[in-house]
């Protein structure tokens, strides 16, 4: 059986874990939700989801517990993400497991993906930097917002003008949980190069996504397919930086030609 978000644990009252176990770890298939916006097995972007995981602990041998911030990377070329839940739960299995030394992560099972792993101690926790998103505030702009639903038809792009490049941000964006229906909130980074975006139409665009139904994911993929769509740059990168829920932020990225991942420099909001 293909899992499926209605099975999986969230939305659910479900047990905290008391003990290690990689077989709370549920996996989501990426196909469905790419199938729905006409991407194919042949990716049109390379990327990553940059998680991180902030209520980490477990046990050294002596049973004093251990704390650290542990930050994955998970390549959008795998078949299937993992669900958030799942992955609370996972984590807190740790806290009573004894290790003797950092702790580690699945990397295994019936889905198999390279993940990138990365665990910062306290001694390193004063180093962890608060930053907002680089790039042109499309915030300060006095619009009027009807769509509440994603409107790509609002996109344009200067195609008779010289092309530029340059970085936008918003702190707007809003999604539902397609499960639950609880809100997500982003702070929302684009670079392109190429004709000049409008900017008016990019933030009605982006704020159109107020009541749509759609996993973290999903939304930074739709906004990539319909800026290169109908914007039609040369290179594009898309990077969300959600609010944490659970004690995990979740900040997908996706970019037009290979590149370093973008620093992981949480917002004042997360």
């Amino acid at each position: 059986m293909t899992p499926s978000p209605e099975d999986s644990p969230l939305g659910r009252t479900v047990a905290a874990a008391d003990r290690y176990d990689p077989g709370l770890l549920y996996p989501l298939p990426r196909a469905p939700q790419r199938s729905a916006l006409g991407i194919g097995q042949t990716l049109p972007f390379v990327g990553a989801d940059l998680w991180t995981a902030y209520e980490l602990s477990w046990l050294n041998p002596r049973g004093k517990p251990q704390v650290a911030i542990a930050q994955f990377t998970l390549p959008c070329e795998s078949t299937h993400l993992v669900e958030s839940k799942s992955l609370k739960l996972y984590l807190q299995g740790y806290h009573a497991t004894v290790f003797d030394g950092a702790a580690a992560v699945w990397h295994g099972g019936p889905v198999r993906a390279g993940v990138g792993v990365r665990l910062i101690g306290p001694a390193q926790f004063d180093a962890e930097s608060i930053h907002e998103l680089d790039g042109l505030d499309l915030d300060r702009l006095d619009l009027e917002c009807t769509h509440a639903q994603p409107a790509p038809e609002l996109l344009s792009a200067a195609r008779d003008e010289q092309p530029v490049t340059e970085t936008l941000v918003s702190r707007l964006f809003r999604s539902l949980c397609p499960v639950t229906g609880q809100p997500d909130w982003a702070s929302v980074q684009i670079r392109y190069s190429g004709a000049q975006i409008e900017q008016g139409g990019l933030l009605r665009y982006l704020v159109s996504y107020r009541r749509h139904a759609g996993f973290h994911e999903d939304c930074v993929e739709r906004i990539y397919r319909d800026l290169w769509a109908r914007c039609q740059p040369t290179r594009l990168a898309v990077l969300a930086r959600y609010t944490r829920r659970g004690g995990i932020d979740i900040n997908p990225w996706r970019s037009s030609h290979p590149q370093p991942p973008p620093a992981a420099l949480r917002t004042a909001r997360q």
